[in-house]
């Protein structure tokens, strides 16, 4: 078992607490909003065997780091220079970088501003689409946000609703949400990211991403147990990145990014 180093960091007003794991190629982990650094491989550690030096980090407000200076300060402006912080302070240069959903969208802004840092890039699930300007979607994010500022991880799933996904998997989605939303020391900054995150812009067009020239991969899910990830947003981000390609499940299968082991194999071929 690789050795763990935890890793403190100041940025932007807050403290990022993450760890460092492994020997080798460099892999930054980044999680996606309500997450921690677990849920992205979900704790598999192939990647460490597999020769990576691999950085997972608890996004500000999230898991064991402290909250913004203001509960405004989650835009992704804020969360790339947490990332740029969590490099520099790691020694690391230049690293292949994965994410999901608000990580995924975090890594691209910041290889966007900082492409000789990101040797490769592993884009899970993405969400945002620059076009989308529809506000029902802000008003659920709200009201996630006040589920949880006042009624804690009950609260939050009680607005969550039902999950619409197959019958199969809806006993799974619930008991994910509560061990998420429970692992959390500032669920007050968490119910601030929720009403933040998705009001910030991580690129203004689709032609944006014409400027990610480095390796890239796509990992969507299919609608039907992932409908908040949409597969065709997963589709045009392949398609916008120049030298991209997507991967997903096999269809009634579980997703890729719930996946951790399979996951891992992605982010290893990104980054040999």
């Amino acid at each position: 078992m690789a050795a763990v180093s935890e890793l403190e960091v100041q940025s932007g007003g807050a403290t990022i607490a993450g760890e460092i794991a492994g020997e080798g190629t460099p892999v930054v982990l980044l999680h996606g909003l309500t997450a921690t650094r677990r849920y992205v491989v979900m704790g598999s550690k192939a990647l460490e065997r597999g020769g990576h030096r691999v950085v997972a980090y608890d996004a500000r407000g999230h898991g064991r780091s402290g909250p913004a200076p203001t509960p405004e300060a989650y835009r992704y402006e804020d969360l790339t220079g947490d990332l740029e912080a969590v490099m520099d302070a790691a020694g690391i240069d230049r690293a292949a970088l994965a994410g999901a959903s608000m990580g995924a969208h975090t890594l691209i802004r910041f290889a966007l501003d900082h492409p000789d840092r990101a040797a490769a890039l592993v884009i899970a699930t993405p969400a945002f689409d620059p076009e989308e300007h529809d506000p029902s979607r802000l008003e659920r994010w709200d009201r996630l946000s006040r589920g949880l500022r006042e009624g804690g991880v009950e609260g939050f799933v009680a607005a969550y609703g039902v999950p619409q996904v197959p019958e199969q998997w809806r006993d799974t989605v619930a008991k994910v949400l509560r061990q998420r939303l429970g692992a959390h020391e500032h669920p007050d900054a968490v119910a601030d990211a929720l009403h933040a995150v998705p009001r910030s812009k991580p690129f203004a067009a689709w032609d944006d991403l014409h400027a990610l020239t480095m390796p890239a991969i796509v990992v969507a899910s299919r609608d039907e147990a992932d409908p908040e990830h949409p597969l065709a947003i997963g589709e045009r981000y392949a398609r916008e990145i120049p030298n991209a390609e997507i991967r997903t499940e096999e269809p009634g299968s579980s997703p890729l990014a719930w996946q951790g082991g399979q996951l891992s194999k992605i982010i290893a071929e990104a980054a040999p």
